[in-house]
């Protein structure tokens, strides 16, 4: 595998990563107008209601995917989103 093989599938990993992270978030219930009713995101946020006495912990995963999910991904949060799908990307290429 050559170098320019390696940051290529690196940063197409990343990129897909940034791109599809706002896609699956909406796709699980946490959408821009708030947690879909019925949806995963609703489930979760009722089991961090009942776990913690009636209401969501502020810095919760499920407080943070709502976060993203309404207002989208900061700069941190699509830098780390697409440092693990650059990672991954990698470490695919290199098991094959």
């Amino acid at each position: 595998m050559g170098l320019l093989t390696a940051a290529v599938v690196a940063t197409v990993g990343a990129g897909g990563a940034v791109v599809a992270a706002p896609l699956v978030l909406g796709a699980v219930g946490f959408t821009a107008a708030g947690v879909a009713a019925s949806s995963y995101a609703a489930a979760m946020m009722s089991s961090a209601a009942i776990a913690n006495g009636g209401g969501v912990a502020a810095g919760s995963l499920v407080a943070i995917l709502q976060s993203a999910g309404m207002a989208g991904l900061s700069a941190a949060a699509a830098g780390t989103v697409g440092g693990g799908g650059g990672t991954r990307g990698f470490n695919n290429l290199r098991r094959s």
